[in-house]
């Protein structure tokens, strides 16, 4: 029941808000441009036909193709399409993010309460509502872009292997990478933690069979004089198995390789290392009402002060100068985000970051700050490798990316979320008011408050 009334909630602002956008921006907008007329290509069966601007994978055409065509029937008989490509129009291409939107809460709600089973339903649904009303994946819901899609399949790919279900999740993280090729990272980080899974199961298991099977042993022993150790080779065996298990599913993970096509000079490979300092005060405020408490300024304090002084002073020193370093030699102005006054991130770069020379070293202890905050609410409850491999494969997807896009930050923002234990159900409603807030904003803006370029004709909005 849970399950169905999450979906009924989240409908509830899918289906108005998408017919609105509908009405208002019935033309393809800004990377709409590109996807949608190779979409409708597919739907012509023109497999052949490839947009080089295009810079993703074609599984959101291959998902398109598939809710077409279940569709296709019913607008037949009811006489409201003539022929398969008459329902590839704007509206029925964009309608596709609105369905995954609703089968990506679905996804959420499963993956909180396996992370979770402590949490009552009431709970579960909460956190599961205001995941699904973060900003930078409710925005894009409502347009033919690939991040809902992208979204949607790799957090089904975890709760796959959350579940155990190791081929299974391997099979959609196969389909994941073809949605958006740089998701071959998460396929290997959710690889990876299936692994620290099983290891830290075994752990515990060989523990207490350990100490179950030294009492066993001398108490048969003594009974009747044997010392055979059959039934330790069979336990052994049975790991070794279980073992090889995750280790084919790992390979399976690992074994589809990425790829990039289209417009390459644009979203060429640079070393970006600023985007993790961005990526940490972005995900920080996102989750404002959970990170700026009394609570976890006081943990925070009493974590660094735990540590020796010296150790304590090397640390925050190399932190900080990494940072400097980053934002002095790694931080890129890409020439879309300079030129495209249509996204937020311009006017972030141009009225914060290069508002004075300083501002953008000024910053690095803020952005220091985040990541120990970040860190320090998944070491509650993740082991050191955990919080290790989440950084490294975070950094594997942003560090290339030259471009400034917050969109690229939804993936490893809901790994973060969805294991930080925070449970009080006023920081959960604080943080969904504030997403709605946003929401309305950005849409709003984006509906009511369109514009004009003098050297380009057409309307132009802002976006994301």
């Amino acid at each position: 029941m849970g399950k169905i009334a999450l979906a009924a909630i989240v409908s509830l602002w899918v289906i108005p808000t998408t017919i609105m956008v509908n009405r208002i921006v019935p033309e393809p907008y800004m990377d709409e441009i590109f996807h949608i007329p190779q979409a409708q290509q597919y739907c012509k069966g023109n497999f052949g036909s490839w947009d080089p601007m295009i810079t993703t994978p074609p599984g959101l055409y291959y998902l398109s193709l598939a809710h077409v065509t279940s569709l296709f029937p019913g607008f037949y008989y009811l006489e409201a399409a003539s022929s398969f490509f008459d329902m590839c129009s704007t509206a029925i291409l964009r309608s596709v993010n609105g369905v995954l939107a609703v089968v990506c809460s679905v996804i959420l709600y499963d993956i909180v309460t396996h992370l979770k089973p402590t949490l009552n339903d009431r709970k579960v649904m909460l956190h599961a509502v205001v995941l699904s009303l973060y900003p930078l994946h409710w925005f894009f819901t409502f347009l033919y872009y690939t991040d809902v899609a992208s979204v949607t399949a790799v957090l089904a790919m975890y709760l796959a292997s959350l579940k155990k279900n190791y081929w299974f999740s391997a099979l959609i993280g196969a389909f994941a990478v073809v949605i958006r090729q740089t998701n071959i990272i998460w396929v290997l980080f959710v690889a990876c933690t299936g692994i620290i899974n099983i290891s830290a199961t075994h752990g515990k298991h060989d523990t207490k069979t350990a100490a179950s099977y030294v009492s066993i042993k001398h108490g048969w022993a003594y009974a009747t004089g044997s010392t055979s150790t059959e039934g330790v080779n069979l336990r052994k065996r049975k790991i070794v198995k279980s073992g090889d298990t995750i280790e084919q599913s790992s390979s399976s993970h690992a074994s589809y390789p990425s790829f990039s096509s289209g417009a390459k000079e644009a979203h060429a490979v640079t070393p970006h290392f600023a985007q993790m300092l961005y990526f940490s005060l972005v995900s920080v405020l996102a989750q404002a009402p959970m990170h700026f408490t009394i609570t976890q300024a006081v943990d925070l304090f009493q974590m660094l002060f735990r540590k020796s002084r010296p150790l304590l002073f090397f640390q925050m020193s190399l932190a900080l100068v990494v940072g400097i370093l980053s934002v002095h030699f790694f931080s890129v102005a890409h020439p879309y985000l300079l030129a495209d006054n249509r996204h937020y991130p311009f006017y972030l770069w141009r009225k914060v970051i290069m508002a004075h020379w300083s501002i953008k070293y000024l910053l690095v202890p803020v952005y220091t700050c985040s990541w120990l905050s970040i860190i320090h609410m998944l070491g509650k409850i993740k082991s050191k490798i955990w919080v290790l491999a989440y950084f490294l494969a975070t950094a594997a997807v942003l560090v290339p990316a030259p471009l400034i896009e917050f969109r690229y930050y939804t993936i490893p923002f809901y790994f973060l979320v969805l294991h930080c234990n925070n449970r009080d159900d006023h920081s959960w409603i604080l943080t969904g008011t504030l997403y709605i807030g946003v929401n309305i904003f950005t849409m709003v803006v984006f509906l009511f408050r369109p514009f004009h370029w003098d050297h380009e004709p057409g309307i132009q909005r802002f976006i994301w």
